[in-house]
């Protein structure tokens, strides 16, 4: 450490920087101190987002702060919680910027077998209030696993135990996961392999367990502390996969009793609880089949006779038809008179309709149109004239009373609206007597059409005598004398002056007039 400069003259006692003082109480604790081992109560404990830990020690008179850096916390051995007695042991630092020193605390361990219960206790009350507990949460077991996982230490005779078990009950296929059963690295170990059989998905290249077993054979409590922690209670709880926990001898209990599906007091007694005997459930199946056989047979027996039965009491098929049959042949001899019925009722409704239709009725309503549609053409003009005046003297009127130069505007806008009303009702006019015209020139030309000068400009005549029109040769032989007319004119003949003519090979073709 070097001395200020320039000291105060008359003083010879060193002047240090404050960062000097820090860094030489630091070197003097973690010097003379050194490892150490202190027993206390925990109190609080905090893990901070970075992963480092802190908490205190404390016993009834002073609070001593500790830390585990992130890389130590899985070789702790276990995580402390408030209210444990432990043992904790690590170095003395100092924090010289805060001027505060502290415990880096590498390994806990709890202080004594009464500390541990009383922990134990502790856990099982927290599990127990937050539901794992619970036997709503607890799975069946599968009758006959295919995979069967086993998360247990590779030394000691647990394993082969299962495993002879199981080859004597039923063989099955069998993934074991190693971990260590007893030490600091027990819970977590088993809690990743409790994780990673849930982990595995099914169909994948390893095959996913139908159950799990968790073994290990008998021990102290100290032995079997691994399976009390929370890590290990709560992936059991978590887990998907049925699981069977089968940890120490009958009478030793641990927190993963409490959260698994079943629990075996052995491990032997595991793989009994896993799968049936194989034997047994041959002779089952046996008896089963012959049963299911049995009463297959009697059933198909029982509903042959049934349908026997059941068959001697339908009718005969031919039976069933034989009156639509009946009835179709009955409507097949009505149908042919009834269409030919239905087409005389519609020709005689054609005859009638059409016999209303006579050329002197059309030129009655051609007649009566056209003096109709002179009538109105008379009386339309006039009846402008009239509305022109009179709704002029009716503007004239109503502008005599207002002052012309006041409504000047108003008065010159009204007569253009009046001068577009009358060219409206003019035009209006104008096409309603064009449209009455073609509608007597179309009724004229029909009359033209439908009249028989028409048919005389085809070569036919019409002959008359004096009682009327000749329709038979007979009425034409005895009239006193004929008069026929023609497309172009008439002419008169006398009685019996014309021969028949002998009656043509085959005579054309002539249309008739309606």
């Amino acid at each position: 450490m070097d001395l200020i400069d320039s000291p105060e003259p008359g003083s010879n006692t060193p002047e240090f920087t404050v960062s000097e003082v820090a860094g030489s109480v630091k070197k003097l604790i973690e010097t003379e101190l050194g490892w150490v081992r202190i027993k206390g109560e925990v109190g609080r404990v905090v893990i901070a987002r970075s992963g480092h830990m802190y908490f205190d020690l404390k016993d009834d008179r002073s609070v001593l702060s500790c830390m585990t850096w992130k890389g130590q916390v899985s070789a702790l051995g276990m995580v402390p919680e408030e209210g444990m007695e432990v043992v904790a042991e690590g170095k003395m630092t100092a924090s010289g910027f805060q001027s505060k020193f502290a415990l880096n605390a590498q390994r806990i361990a709890v202080a004594g077998e009464g500390a541990l219960m009383a922990l134990l206790e502790k856990r099982k009350k927290q599990l127990a209030s937050e539901g794992l507990f619970d036997d709503t949460l607890k799975q069946p077991l599968p009758y006959l696993p295919d995979v069967i996982g086993v998360v247990t230490s590779l030394q000691g005779a647990v394993i082969r135990d299962i495993l002879h078990r199981l080859r004597d009950r039923f063989p099955r296929k069998v993934l074991i996961w190693p971990v260590a059963v007893q030490g600091a690295a027990c819970a977590p170990e088993v809690a990743r392999a409790i994780a990673g059989f849930n982990a595995l998905r099914p169909g994948g290249s390893m095959p996913r367990p139908d159950l799990l077993i968790v073994a290990r054979g008998g021990g102290s409590v100290e032995d079997l502390w691994g399976f009390n922690e929370e890590i290990v209670a709560r992936a059991a709880a978590a887990s998907d996969i049925p699981l069977i926990s089968a940890v120490g001898h009958e009478t030793d209990t641990t927190l993963i009793d409490f959260v698994s599906d079943r629990r075996a007091p052995t491990p032997t007694a595991a793989a009994e609880l896993a799968v049936p005997v194989r034997h047994e459930l041959a002779a089952w199946v046996d008896q089963a089949e012959a049963r299911m056989t049995t009463a297959l047979s009697g059933g198909l027996t029982r509903r042959a006779q049934r349908l026997r039965d059941v068959a001697r009491a339908l009718p005969r098929p031919t039976a069933l038809v034989e009156t639509p049959r009946q009835r179709l042949d009955l409507i097949g001899d009505r149908l042919g008179p009834a269409l030919m019925a239905g087409v005389q009722r519609r020709a005689v409704a054609l005859s009638q309709t059409s016999g209303g239709l006579r050329p002197s009725t059309l030129r009655r309503m051609i007649v009566d149109g056209q003096r109709r549609l002179d009538g109105l053409a008379a009386r339309l003009a006039p009846a402008l004239q009239r509305n022109i005046h009179v709704t002029t003297e009716r503007y004239v009127s109503r502008t005599a009373r207002f002052d012309v130069a006041r409504l000047g505007h108003d008065l010159q806008q009204r007569q253009q609206d009046l001068k577009q009303v009358v060219a409206r009702i003019t035009d209006a006019g104008s096409r309603r007597h064009t449209d009455l015209s073609r509608k007597v020139e179309a009724m004229d030309r029909l009359r033209m059409t439908l009249g028989y000068k028409a048919t005389l400009a085809r070569g036919f005549a019409i002959v008359r005598s004096d009682g009327g029109v000749v329709t038979t040769k007979k009425d034409a032989k005895a009239a006193q004398s004929l008069e026929i007319e023609f497309a172009d004119g008439v002419i008169s003949v006398g009685a019996g002056t014309t021969k028949p003519r002998k009656a043509a090979a085959k005579p054309p073709e002539q249309g008739s007039l309606f």
